[in-house]
């Protein structure tokens, strides 16, 4: 009866100090999504250290406790969700959590190792991967020369033997063409084999001379370590980032460069268009200053012409001013005397026609003479 009174008792006062019964259904929605969020975060926290622990030793770790586990971690955890309303299980994981939590600075310095441990991994995996990337690249390239090799092969063989090698009369191929072709090929062959051989012997050299020089640099000391490696790592990095400043930079040149050229053809394009206006317009000016001398040389001309119209104007118009005019017996006698000297002019011209026609006869008459007497003597020559 006593302790189930006291059970009683312990629970209504569990109910009364529960703080989760004055929550809404809101708030209640709001408290599980939150402590869902923490229950993620420590489980990703409880797997990094699980990696941590399984990579390390406990007793490497300084400051850690080794009793605990992260099994009580997880089962610490637990019992922080599901005794949110008991006040002695409360009081019991408090003092729990204080022995099991790592301090912050043991947190961040557990993280800091694992994000450097990834980073090795990444920068491990991707000189892995440049490597196989490389070895695929040379794959890749042997077998484009070994394709372009075998196509100019196929097409010198097709080319020489196929074609060129056959008898025009039995279409057959000539089998020392073809033993020809083939003795050429491995002589050609042989003669690489050579240079191959001669170059793997020189880079053996090489190679043995540069074992000598890193032997002889680790015996006096001078070989580099990983700070050394470390700050031409560093360096490295500074020259490739000049590196883009300086293609940004070229870029932008480049840019400004074609913005230029493009101006720059645009005006070359005004200038030749000017430069034909300017021949045109000089070809035209010349052409106007022909004109304008042709026009020059002929209005001195008409001046001159002018002058002597004038002139002749001049003396015509002195001509009329003295001018008199004759008396009208004076005027009829002059044109009577006119008239007999046309008279006897056209006198003259009878008698004169009359003569040349008696001229005429006379001639024609003493040219039949000539005639006549020419053959008489011709006859009493022939006789």
């Amino acid at each position: 009866m006593a302790e189930s009174e006291t059970m009683s008792v312990d629970t209504s006062n569990d109910t009364a100090e529960d703080p989760l019964q004055d929550l809404t259904d809101e708030q209640l929605f709001q408290l599980v999504e939150e402590t869902l969020r923490a229950n993620e975060v420590l489980a990703a926290e409880t797997q990094m250290f699980e990696k941590f622990l399984k990579r390390v030793e406990p007793k490497d770790v300084p400051g850690v406790v080794v009793q605990p586990t992260m099994g009580a971690l997880q089962s610490q955890s637990t019992q922080e969700m599901r005794g949110v309303g008991r006040k002695r299980s409360k009081s019991r994981s408090s003092n729990l959590d204080k022995s099991l939590k790592l301090t912050a600075e043991q947190k961040c310095d557990i993280a800091q190792r694992e994000i450097e441990e990834l980073r090795e991994e990444i920068e491990k995996l991707k000189e892995d991967s440049e490597k196989i990337m490389d070895t695929y690249k040379a794959i890749m390239e042997e077998a484009d020369m070994r394709l372009a090799e075998m196509k100019k092969d196929s097409y010198e063989f097709d080319r020489d033997i196929v074609k060129g090698a056959v008898n025009q009369r039995t279409t057959k191929v000539i089998a020392e063409k073809v033993i020809r072709y083939f003795e050429d090929k491995l002589r050609a062959r042989d003669t690489l084999i050579e240079k191959l051989r001669l170059k793997n012997s020189t880079l053996k050299v090489q190679k043995k001379k540069l074992h000598l020089q890193l032997k002889q640099k680790e015996e006096m000391g001078e070989v580099l370590h990983e700070v050394d490696f470390n700050q031409l790592k560093i360096e490295n990095q500074q020259y490739l980032e000049k590196i883009d400043e300086r293609n940004q930079d070229l870029l932008r040149l480049k840019l400004m460069a074609g913005n230029t050229l493009q101006v720059l053809n645009s005006y070359k394009k005004k200038l030749h268009t000017l430069t034909m206006e300017s021949e045109r317009l000089g070809s035209e000016i010349s052409s106007r200053n022909d004109l304008l001398s042709k026009i020059d040389a002929e209005t001195k001309v008409v001046e001159q012409e002018r002058a002597k119209a004038e002139n002749i104007n001049r003396k015509l118009r002195q001509q009329l001013a003295d001018f008199r005019v004759p008396e009208v017996m004076e005027y009829v006698s002059e044109k009577a005397d006119l008239y007999e000297i046309q008279k006897k002019v056209k006198s003259w011209e009878r008698k004169v026609e009359i003569a040349e026609m008696a001229l005429k006869t006379h001639r024609k008459t003493w040219t039949q003479m000539q005639m006549g007497t020419f053959n008489g003597q011709w006859r009493m020559i022939e006789a």
